[in-house]
């Protein structure tokens, strides 16, 4: 099979916009918008909203990636590498653990991404709907992304009040 130009640049094109796309609105929703209603409604009604919000946000993309079968983020092609070579110490760490174990890579994916990219990351095949595993991945990493996310949100809404009554008075 050959590869042209004019098909890499689509494909790079297509990542690009999807990438982009995904990392605004992902932002907007993780550090705008969930430390907002966390502020507003406190720990725990903050909390509870934004990790429905955050299910149903992570089901959709699911749908959405398995719907257009196309790899828009490069999550199969990181899978095929799941080897990272570059200068970063701490990339290169990250890389190591996540194929040591999949336990390792749920929590590290976890912790640093969000259900959607563990689930798409962790599971067997691609853009074929969700087994029984993946439900498993895909709610244990609802529940620890949240718990952490929340308590992260909450300290930092705690802080930048101290801060903001400190300085204001």
């Amino acid at each position: 099979m050959t590869v042209n130009k004019h098909q890499i640049g689509r494909r790079a094109a297509e990542l690009a916009t999807g990438f982009l796309a995904w990392s605004v609105v992902d932002h907007a929703f993780d550090y705008v918008l969930y430390p907002f209603v966390i502020w507003k409604l406190g720990l725990w009604r903050g909390g509870l909203l934004m990790s429905v919000l955050s299910l149903l946000y992570c089901l959709l993309l699911l749908r959405f990636y398995d719907h257009l079968g196309r790899d828009w983020l490069g999550i199969e092609f990181v899978k095929g590498l799941r080897v990272y070579e570059g200068s970063s110490r701490w990339r290169r760490w990250i890389a190591w653990l996540i194929v040591r174990s999949d336990w390792i890579a749920f929590l590290v994916l976890s912790l640093h991404n969000d259900p959607f990219i563990t689930t798409t990351y962790l599971r067997h095949g691609a853009y074929n709907g969700m087994t029984a595993r993946d439900w498993r991945i895909f709610m244990g990493s609802w529940v620890l992304a949240n718990t952490a996310w929340i308590v992260i949100c909450f300290g930092g809404v705690q802080a930048l009040v101290w801060a903001w009554r400190r300085i204001v008075g």
